[in-house]
């Protein structure tokens, strides 16, 4: 399950109103990619539903993930924060082992094993 806090639920919702989509059409779809100095990194993209994605609802939002992100972002919560540094969206993800220090990669235990091999 991926969920959205609070405040990246109020950040979603701003955003599809102000781009005019509608929220039962479009979601946030939640993902990962190959780079960045520890591995993954994640891709937060407004999109439309797929067949093969897996769909959960929060706050009355769709958030999208494709089968092949969803092992490493399964029970990850997406906030947004606004801090000194600028702000964003940022996901808590309950399966990283390992982040850079910026904090836009990230390893999960899964890549760690099989780098140890």
């Amino acid at each position: 399950m991926v969920t959205l806090s609070d405040k990246g639920a109020e950040k979603v919702h701003e955003f599809l109103a102000s781009q005019e989509q509608d929220a039962a059409v479009a979601g946030l779809r939640v993902g990962v990619r190959g780079g960045g100095c520890s591995g993954f990194q994640y891709q937060l993209a407004f999109d439309e539903q797929r067949e093969s994605d897996a769909v959960f609802e929060s706050h009355g939002l769709k958030l999208l993930v494709d089968r092949e992100s969803l092992p490493y972002v399964s029970g990850s919560t997406i906030d947004y924060e606004e801090t000194l540094q600028g702000a964003g969206f940022k996901v808590e993800n309950p399966n990283v082992v390992a982040a850079c220090g910026c904090g836009s990669s990230f390893r999960v235990a899964e890549r760690e094993q099989a780098s140890a091999l």
